[in-house]
């Protein structure tokens, strides 16, 4: 967005505006000697003057200043919008003025969008809310965090329930002419050609045309090869190199002689065994099928186990996968594809007809195929996967990657300019991925089929929070690290079960309400670790052992069971009561709802449990109060109850205590809801600034609790903002009033870590952690009293007085 003075002079330009994570960031450039930003009420100024040479291009090489930085978001009530904005200290000719308005503008219409959606979604969720209000159902927390957008896991698409529906390949007399051009690549090349004698279930013919090969081994190992093969080969041999197109096209030449399927194959392409019925079928099941392309390492759209992320396979590595493949419904995917791919791809000799050659205009190769295949939709031609193969391919062998990489700039650009929306098109298969299904069930299989490790499957719930935070550091630090993959199912969300397969390359998804599919979806892994995370929010909550005991072969797979919180204590995951007050662990024969208002009683609901912790191989907790908690509950497995403390996740800024200040300032470090003592605040936030002392909530606070208008919320934020968060609103401490028994609080270790006193209740984790801590004050904790009064008292006696006695 440029920005223009009031004579129409172009000042400056804003070239990133970006909202995420509680931060905001804005990049770009200004004839300034500074830019500030306005942040209600609060600046920002930056002097940096990153280099940017196309604007002293465009403008000369006069002062000017790039800029590009991140600031904590800070409160984004309705009432505060307009106190948004920002300024370019001494631009040329006085245009500073213009230049905030037009930023202003642009700020408060980002932030009017989002809070409209977000109101929008509150609205929507108003029944569940007050279902949750008289209920306390788990579910339908979980419920109502995704519809107001507050679970930051990815969106899933549903699996496709016909895809291990056994479908027979049904058998046909149809002949494949295969055309195969060859430049190098003679180590593959051998078995390419190998595994096409081998495993052919058609008849076949081949055309092969050696295309003056630099390693002079490939011209006699085709001779050789063709005079074996003699009655089903046609060799070609070019004067000159021609490259791959026109190589291809001295091919369809020659295949027009018979009436066969064209199976366009590269030379680093390895087909499996009865690989030809199967690459055919969709040309034959739908009428307006032009082509036909398989699964693959690294076939673009059609790749897995990521989409357009190709990858690497070992030796044997594909016939594995391919095995799964062979189990898939080739009817399960019905969607056409914006292209084929040409390392593979089967044409319909009706289409070949219409559109007869490839287009030389790309050049020695890539782009030829989209090309033809926007020809033939333009024709009524349409594109299909066939889901049961999968065919390695070994790419970038037959032409080499240099030449390949050095073609896709010039011939991405011819098709972006013959095609408009041809990129609109892929864009858009790509985010709907219509083949999650297959590429998901070949995913699972490219990890069996490494073989060199246990694979880990967490079981986790839909609701981010700490114990997400865990996950997330783990599968990055245990086992990316290790360049393994690692596999989440979820409860929860929209479906009974999500799987996610977790990789280096990025995240593949699907969910389902049928527990045997995902049992299906997981039999081709042979070695698995089984690890409990945290189940609340389960749709069956009761049921969630029994399924893991499923998946785990009742015992036969090595199962790591974490207490992130005591759901499997009771359906009260927090162990709080009606009040929201932790008054110890519930009677065996209370009764508790589980979901939907169905009861049961504790001693039910903990046997349920009890046979998942006896097949547990190892039991973590997180703390020596949350091992005491779970000891009294299951005394029948101590000896398996390990303490773990969790590690940072990220570094926390140390604060600098402030000098000489007046006024003490607390900030209420987290989201903070009726668990996390959001009610104590309401009650004591008035009595609290009588005192004197400021109140600041640094994170969210429940918008259905009472807060005086004087205490400010800040609202999202990130760790390593926190310095900048407690400069803004001078904090001076911090305060977790967290009121149930925490298994570990990340929170209160980060605050400790900051340097600044830390203040938390005497129960559960947090306060062990600041009990431990020479910056810690434990706040008593006792049920019979009023803890509202019992903060207050504590904020008198630890605060008030000491920094009166300090001055």
């Amino acid at each position: 967005m440029s920005i223009l003075g009031p004579t129409g002079k172009v000042v400056g330009a804003i070239d990133v505006l970006h909202v995420s994570s509680g931060s905001i960031r804005l990049a770009g450039w200004a004839f300034a000697d500074d830019i500030v930003l306005h942040m209600n009420g609060i600046k920002v100024s930056t002097k940096a003057d990153l280099p940017r040479e196309d604007v002293a291009r465009a403008h000369g090489a006069g002062k000017h200043v790039g800029f590009d930085f991140t600031s904590p978001l800070g409160p984004t009530h309705l009432h505060e919008i307009n106190r948004f904005g920002a300024e370019f200290h001494h631009c040329r000719g006085a245009e500073a003025p213009i230049a905030k308005n037009l930023i202003f503008v642009r700020l408060w219409w980002a932030e009017s969008r989002l809070l409209f959606s977000f109101f929008v979604s509150l609205i929507l969720q108003l029944p569940a809310f007050l279902k949750w209000r008289i209920s306390r159902d788990p579910s339908l927390r979980s419920q109502i965090k995704r519809g107001l957008g507050l679970c930051p896991i990815p969106r899933m698409r549903e699996l496709d329930p016909d895809l291990f529906r056994p479908k027979a390949v049904p058998t046909t007399n149809t002949a494949i002419t295969i055309i195969l051009p060859v430049f190098n690549a003679y180590d593959v090349l051998k078995e390419a050609l190998q595994r096409i004698v081998t495993n052919t279930d058609l008849q076949w013919r081949i055309i092969l045309i050696e295309d003056c090969s630099t390693d002079k081994r490939v011209l006699p190992l085709l001779r050789d090869w063709s005079a074996t093969h003699k009655d089903r080969t046609t060799f070609i041999q070019n004067p000159e190199n021609l490259g791959f197109i026109k190589s291809v096209n001295k091919g369809l030449n020659c295949a027009r002689r018979w009436p066969d399927t064209v199976v366009l194959l590269n030379s680093d392409a390895l087909v499996p065994p009865k690989w030809a019925s199967r690459l055919i079928q969709p040309l034959y099941h739908y009428p307006r099928a032009a082509t036909a392309t398989p699964m693959s390492n690294d076939a673009e759209i059609f790749s897995a186990p990521l989409i357009c992320a190709p990858q690497n396979l070992g030796f044997g590595q594909g016939d594995i996968i391919d095995a799964t493949a062979a189990r898939l419904n080739p009817e399960a995917y019905t969607t056409a594809a914006p292209t084929g791919v040409g390392y593979c791809m089967a044409i319909n000799p009706k289409y070949l007809k219409k559109v007869p050659q490839l287009d030389t205009s790309f050049g020695k190769g890539y782009g030829e195929e989209v090309d033809w295949c926007q020809k033939v939709r333009a024709a009524g031609g349409l594109h299909y996967c066939a889901i049961n193969l999968f065919v390695e391919h070994r790419g970038g062998q037959s032409f080499g990657s240099a030449e390949k990489l050095r073609q896709i700039l010039k011939n991405n650009a011819l098709i972006s300019k013959r095609y408009p929306l041809y990129d609109t098109d892929v864009q858009n298969f790509i985010k709907s991925d219509p083949l999650v299904s297959p590429r998901i069930a070949l995913a699972l299989a490219w990890i069996a089929a490494q073989n060199t490790y246990p694979v880990s499957i967490y079981f986790a719930h839909s609701m981010g929070g700490g114990a997400e935070a865990y996950l997330q550091h783990r599968i990055k630090s245990k086992h990316h690290a290790l360049d393994r993959a690692a596999i989440v199912i979820r409860m929860g969300g929209k479906m009974k079960w999500q799987i996610e397969l977790h990789c280096r390359d990025g995240i593949i998804s699907s969910g389902t309400n049928n527990l045997d599919y995902i049992v299906e979806l997981l039999r081709p892994l042979k070695q698995r670790k089984l690890v409990y995370s945290c189940a609340v929010g389960a749709r069956d909550p009761l049921g969630v052992p029994r399924s893991i005991l499923h998946l785990s072969q009742n015992g036969k797979y090595k199962l790591e069971f974490l207490f992130h919180d005591y759901f499997p204590i009771s359906p009260a995951y927090t162990l709080t009561n009606e009040n929201g007050i932790y008054i110890g662990l519930p009677k065996v024969d209370e009764n508790a709802i589980v979901s939907d208002g169905v009861h049961v009683s504790i001693e039910q609901w903990q046997n349920e449990w009890a046979r998942l912790l006896e097949t547990s191989d190892e039991i973590s907790v997180f703390s020596n109060n949350s091992r005491d908690i779970v000891c009294k509950a299951y005394p029948e497995h101590r000896s398996k109850i390990k303490v773990k403390p969790h590690k940072m996740l990220q570094p926390v800024p140390l604060i600098k205590r402030p000098e000489g200040q007046i006024r003490r300032v607390i900030g209420v470090l987290g989201d903070i809801g009726v668990q996390k003592g959001a009610m104590i605040i309401s009650r004591s936030a008035t009595s609290i600034e009588k005192l004197g002392i400021g109140l600041v909530i640094v994170g969210n606070f429940d918008p259905a609790i009472p807060l005086p208008p004087t205490v400010r919320i800040h609202g999202s934020y990130s760790v390593s903002d926190l310095g900048k968060i407690a400069g803004q609103y001078d904090l001076t401490d911090w305060l977790v009033p967290s009121v149930w028994p925490e298994t570990f609080s990340f929170t209160t270790h980060e605050a400790l870590a900051t340097g600044l006193n830390t203040h938390a209740f005497a129960i559960g984790a947090q306060g062990e952690a600041v009990a431990k801590a020479e910056n810690g004050y434990a706040v008593p904790y006792f049920t019979e009293n009023d803890l509202a009064k019992a903060l207050l008292s504590h904020i008198e006696t630890r605060i008030v007085k000491r920094w009166a006695l300090a001055s």
